[in-house]
């Protein structure tokens, strides 16, 4: 009597096929094995694809097989060759596998006598007919999705700050809260440029968000939270962005804005550059007096407290309280607050600071917006001379491409130097000067977040502190505008400021020189 397994397989996207189902190939298995007297050892199941033998309970029979070789089982019976597999190359290869440990394969309802050499013919037949099936769906399957990304209707997994929903028989990305607001937050962060993006990273972690640094890195990359999606190039056709059908979570600005950052285009200078402890603001930006490493800080646990000190990694040992470097800081601050009788001097060199910096930058959006249309009409002109006969498909595709290129980056470039509007001047120099005049209780009452941009922005340069002075190399120029109007020295000035200079004539133009107190 001969000894069989009976192999049941079944995809996913075929459980609800009528004559695909477990029970019904089981049924007709076991009423041909009684039919022609064969004992069946084993029933096996599998709800895996076909496409290739790498299936958890084929390779468990398989291994069982080559253990008992002949012993145990001389045939394995399934309904048809498509459930034995959809690869014609792999199923070739597995029938010779089969043959060599003496077991047979045999569908029963397209049965073949493998000993003859016309069968084979046959068999080609059997398994190529479902791969086809296979290619053919899994073409048309790349074309509506590709066909969906031109029309702007986004269908993969949605990404981070989005979720996938469907109303009716279409599919759609929509904003997903508090996902979308920690997106929003990312991006105007990183604007602001207080932190760099390993720390907002660590930030929006400190947040009960699980997001790697990976996946992270390319959120802020991704066009699609402008409403921006990529189709990819495919054959002839080359990579395109079209406007998205979903709800963008930043404008279009925004986003080229923060790549610019990103790609160092406008970053300044006074980045801070590590998140530091509330009761050590000044981590990072201190510089030990006996060796010149970065100062770092740290607490310890006293007998009633903790204790908090600015201290050197290195052998030298220095140690400091931090309270009393943090005292200093908050004496310093107080001499950089602008005085409110020099108000109006101050408003005066903004707003001539204004006047001449974004002048300049609306005539550069204008040279990229002459650009941008100079590009579009070459590429005009490429296609009148393509529809004349004048000129080669292949190099009208070359020009095209080149020409597509340099407009992407042109747009991107248009968008992020949109200049800012006169009225919104006005607003920016009177909310700075309502600062400038109390810096000193912005420091002392403000978070650990404010301070260290504020310690970074005046400081660009790390600081050395003693217990009664500092020296620092170099301060930022509006401060020591500040300093100097604030002292009275501005009108002890006669230089000439230029036509084109948009240096107010009472800035000094040298570095400020290291003082102490």
């Amino acid at each position: 009597m001969s000894v069989a397994d009976l192999y049941i397989r079944v995809s996913t996207d075929e459980q609800a096929d009528k004559g695909y189902s477990q029970r019904n190939q089981e049924e007709v298995l076991k009423r041909y094995c009684d039919h022609h007297n064969i004992m069946v050892r084993k029933v096996i199941f599998e709800d895996h694809s076909a496409k290739t033998f790498n299936r958890p309970r084929w390779k468990e029979l398989l291994t069982y097989l080559k253990k008992s070789r002949g012993k145990g089982v001389d045939k394995i019976l399934f309904t048809k060759w498509d459930r034995f597999s959809r690869n014609a190359g792999d199923a070739y290869q597995m029938i010779n596998t089969l043959r060599n440990l003496d077991v047979e394969p045999q569908a029963i309802e397209q049965p073949l006598d493998l000993n003859i050499p016309e069968n084979k013919m046959m068999l080609a037949i059997y398994l190529a007919a479902p791969e086809v099936e296979n290619d053919r769906r899994a073409l048309n399957i790349f074309h509506g999705m590709r066909r969906a990304l031109k029309e702007g209707r986004y269908l993969r997994k949605a990404p981070f700050g989005y979720i996938n929903r469907m109303e009716g028989s279409r599919k759609f990305i929509a904003p997903k809260e508090p996902e979308a607001s920690i997106v929003k937050w990312v991006f105007e962060t990183i604007l602001k440029k207080r932190y760099p993006t390993e720390n907002i990273w660590a930030m929006v972690k400190k947040k009960g968000l699980k997001i790697s640094r990976s996946h992270f890195h390319r959120m802020i990359r991704n066009p699609l939270y402008c409403g921006k999606i990529y189709v990819p190039a495919f054959k002839d056709e080359e990579d395109q962005f079209v406007n998205g059908q979903h709800e963008p979570l930043i404008s279009e600005g925004e986003f080229y804005r923060v790549q610019n950052i990103l790609e160092e285009i406008g970053r300044d200078e006074y980045l801070p550059k590590v998140v530091s402890d509330d009761r050590l603001p000044l981590r990072g930006f201190l510089i030990c007096p006996k060796c010149g490493k970065v100062l770092t800080g740290s607490g310890s646990t006293g007998r009633s407290r903790r204790y908090y000190y600015y201290h050197c990694l290195s052998k030298c040992g220095f140690r400091e309280k931090a309270s009393l470097y943090n005292d200093l800081m908050v004496s310093e601050m107080k001499r950089f607050t602008l005085k409110k009788d020099k108000v109006e001097i101050f408003g005066v060199i903004l707003h001539e600071f204004f006047k001449y910096h974004f002048k300049d930058e609306g005539e550069e959006h204008k040279k990229v917006a002459a650009s941008l249309e100079s590009i579009h009409e070459k590429l005009k002109r490429s296609r009148d001379l393509l529809v004349a006969g004048d000129l080669e498909a292949d190099d009208y595709r070359e020009i095209k491409s080149e020409c597509n290129k340099e407009i992407t980056r042109l747009e991107n470039q248009l968008a992020a130097t949109k200049p800012m509007s006169v009225s919104n001047h006005s607003k920016y120099v009177d909310r700075a000067l309502e600062r400038l005049s109390r810096l000193d209780l912005l420091y002392e009452n403000g978070d650990i977040e404010t301070k260290r941009k504020l310690i970074g922005s005046i400081f660009p340069e790390k600081m050395c502190f003693s217990k009664t002075a500092y020296r620092t190399g170099r301060i930022n120029s509006v401060v020591e505008c500040i300093y100097q109007i604030n002292n009275g020295l501005w009108g002890k000035k006669n230089e000439r400021k230029t036509k084109k200079s948009s240096n107010s004539h009472w800035v000094e133009l040298q570095g400020f020189e290291p003082w102490s107190r």
